[in-house]
């Protein structure tokens, strides 16, 4: 018997250090200033349909101290990695010394995947996602709400309350969304640095987000 209690309390104990750790990581966002140092590594995750599109414009708009850029897809994901290389040569006639990745991960969530099957398929994502983010350590991930991007936030995160690295994650809701989040919005809204609508009848809604008007 006070071997079981034992048990639950340092499992209790383990947990509750754990949500204080990542507590602290969500707040410590504002201090977090990547870059200073040089250049800046981004993990972006595309997805399917107008994902991709949307985030290919967004990146065209950095500068090129974000390198290596590292591009995540889902493993069933064929388009978006043709969208992503003649994005990324096109970048490299422009301008020289273009660093680029690509990797995939199992698909979190199909559309119109029923709820218990997303969690089993999105811990599978996860089990590929936390190897990947701790191998590559970017300084940021920048993600616009495909199911994929929850796996690999979530591990961002993990690098973060384990000590190893302090990881900005900067979401970008979709166009499309304008009176209501994407499924991956709301789960990220808590933990997001930066949260950005596009959309002011989303900003009404969301105070933690930031509008400012249409950036794609």
């Amino acid at each position: 018997m006070s071997l079981m209690l034992g048990l639950l309390l340092g499992l209790f104990c383990t947990v509750c250090i754990f949500l204080l750790r990542l507590l602290l990581v969500v707040n410590s966002g504002p201090n977090c200033k990547p870059g200073g140092k040089g250049s800046v590594c981004v993990l972006v995750v595309a997805g399917s349909g107008g994902h991709t599109t949307e985030i290919l414009r967004l990146m065209e708009s950095l500068s090129p101290s974000y390198k290596p850029r590292h591009y995540v897809i889902a493993d069933t994901d064929r388009m978006s990695e043709e969208k992503i290389r003649a994005f990324e040569s096109a970048k490299e006639n422009a301008a020289s010394g273009s660093k680029y990745t690509v990797h995939r991960i199992p698909r979190s969530r199909e559309v119109l995947q029923s709820w218990s099957s997303s969690l089993k398929s999105t811990l599978n994502a996860l089990l590929y996602s936390v190897p990947l983010v701790f191998r590559l350590q970017p300084d940021v991930v920048l993600c616009n709400g495909p199911g994929t991007c929850v796996p690999l936030c979530v591990s961002a995160l993990l690098l973060g309350v384990l000590g190893l690295k302090r990881v900005l994650i900067v979401y970008v809701e979709s166009l499309c969304r304008v009176e209501t989040m994407s499924l991956s919005g709301k789960i990220l809204y808590p933990v997001a640095d930066y949260f950005f609508v596009q959309w002011s009848t989303l900003r009404d809604k969301y105070p933690r987000s930031i509008f400012l008007g249409r950036l794609v």
